[in-house]
């Protein structure tokens, strides 16, 4: 591993997404009020868990977890981007980017986890829904929580010491909006070929394994909907996992293809609007897909408001 002292880089300026100015501006307005609602949507729902007893259940502390986690993913990235917007100067410091890349990891990668630990919950409730109170105790959901974010922490601590250990000479442009993986190890001045192959494992394990997880147990779960009586009792079932399902897809759908597609159909322009997807338009949408498709969480929003 090469010393911090071997990097000359200090500064690293971000690519614009456009050079011309009425895009940009225009980019500025449509991110800035997605970042609200961002904010304002996920705000509501750590509200709406934390205030009405009804939702006073292990699903809802997970959404709950869920959106702090959305809040803050979205906030470690957009609002640099915004303010690289405004100025002609469009960079960060070699301290900032690697503390920018450590906080978009470690919120990346706990959300993973905590996805699978959802669907652990939903396979829990839907079955075993006569043992769920004692397998998903309060106990079971902190220490659940608790793994998702300390696996966050070290795994993204590894891959930023990892990566920010490379000597950077020259050139410090990137081409994106934000420090990733995959741009910065572009602008190492060693061959990265070693390294590229470790942060595909780890995406792997980090991605994978909670995915594969998530897979299995909506497979179990749909074994259990199918082996029911009536459509009625199936589709009533289904809802209550129907929005987690939307999340996950939503979520890893843009993840695996940005960072597990082969090198050959890696583009840089493509690789920014699939990273906008997942950092922004999937935070901004998990609140309205949990509150759109859920009974409890409207009536929730309606005894809010009345009072």
């Amino acid at each position: 591993v090469t010393s911090w002292n071997h990097t000359v880089v200090t500064y690293f300026e971000f690519l614009p997404f456009s050079s011309i100015p009425e895009v940009q501006g225009s980019l500025f307005c449509l991110v800035l009020l997605m970042y609200l609602s961002t904010l304002v949507g996920n705000i509501l729902v750590i509200m709406i868990t934390m205030i009405d007893a009804a939702l006073h259940s292990p699903m809802y502390f997970f959404l709950k977890n869920l959106s702090f986690l959305e809040i803050g993913y979205t906030t470690s990235t957009i609002p640099k981007m915004l303010v690289n917007f405004l100025t002609k100067r469009k960079g960060i410091s070699f301290l900032g980017c690697a503390t920018q890349m450590y906080a978009f990891s470690l919120l990346g990668i706990t959300e993973c986890c905590l996805l699978a630990a959802m669907a652990y919950d939903r396979y829990v409730a839907i079955c075993h829904p006569l043992r769920y109170t004692t397998m998903m105790s309060w106990n079971m959901c902190f220490l659940l929580s608790a793994v998702s974010w300390l696996t966050g922490v070290l795994v993204a601590l590894e891959q930023t010491t990892f990566i920010f250990t490379l000597p950077y000479c020259g050139p410090n442009r990137i081409n994106h909006f934000f420090c990733d993986l995959l741009p910065l190890l572009k602008l190492a001045c060693v061959d990265t070929y070693e390294n590229e192959i470790i942060t595909y494992i780890i995406a792997v394990l980090c991605v994978m394994v909670p995915f594969l997880l998530i897979v299995v147990s909506y497979v179990r779960i749909l074994h259990t909907i199918l082996k029911m009586p009536s459509a009625g009792g199936k589709r009533k079932t289904f809802s209550t996992c129907s929005s987690h399902l939307f999340v996950v897809t939503l979520f890893y759908g843009s993840g695996i293809v940005t960072y597990l597609r082969p090198k050959a159909f890696y583009s840089s322009s493509s690789n920014k609007l699939l990273s906008l997807s997942y950092t922004l338009m999937s935070p901004m949408m998990n609140p309205l897909i949990y509150s759109l498709r859920n009974k409890e969480v409207k009536e929730a929003l309606k005894r809010l408001i009345a009072k």
